[in-house]
């Protein structure tokens, strides 16, 4: 190996776990298109796609891919993916394709079923993978279910996540008469204080 400094190493790694993230949305999405079972991608890839129109500087990175499915088509997907080197796993009420046998959860493909509430106390159940559109890489979320998703979840890194579509202009003060109201008074609390 050649003589580089500890810098460099952390740069190599950090480029690499992003390519890593990206390379495993690819060939989820490539397996399920090749196998024509609809999809689509959600999380910390969705936004970060959704930015990119807008901002690319604005990008923030993400560790995993989150997408949904129809539970109907989990068996036709657990095909497809293991096909593209994946692994099916349902551990702790988490469905989820493990990147290979030695994978961790975080190097995983995992799954939200839409129409299914991902937990008992949520307002709203996960949307339907007819409300996404192509890319033309792969199927994305619309940006509508995208934010109710969000804000129906509302954990710390899905208030980040609101932010940054709040920063780039994607979404502000004219959305909250399109929400229910819970979500409306979680995007009010984003709109009064997008520091957090």
């Amino acid at each position: 190996m050649p003589d580089v400094t500890i810098g460099e190493v952390s740069w190599e790694r950090m480029i690499r776990a992003v390519e890593r993230v990206r390379e495993r949305l690819l060939r989820a999405a490539s397996a399920l298109e090749r196998h024509h079972i609809p999809y689509a991608v959600v999380g910390g890839n969705a936004v970060a796609a959704w930015v990119a129109r807008v901002d690319e500087a604005a990008v923030r990175n993400t560790q995993d891919v989150d997408i949904v499915l129809r539970r109907s088509d989990l068996e036709a997907a657990t095909h497809a993916l293991a096909e593209a080197g994946f692994i099916y796993r349902h551990s702790a009420s988490a469905d989820m394709f493990l990147d290979g046998p030695d994978a961790k959860a975080r190097d995983a493909v995992h799954v939200i079923f839409s129409g299914e509430k991902v937990r008992p106390d949520h307002v709203l159940p996960a949307p339907d993978v007819t409300e996404s559109e192509a890319t033309g890489t792969f199927q994305l979320l619309r940006l509508d279910a995208l934010v109710r998703m969000k804000l129906t979840s509302f954990r710390r890194k899905d208030q980040m996540h609101l932010t940054d579509l709040l920063d780039v202009g994607l979404i502000d003060a004219t959305w909250l008469s399109r929400l229910p109201t819970e979500l409306a008074s979680r995007l009010q609390e984003i709109l009064d204080d997008p520091e957090g």
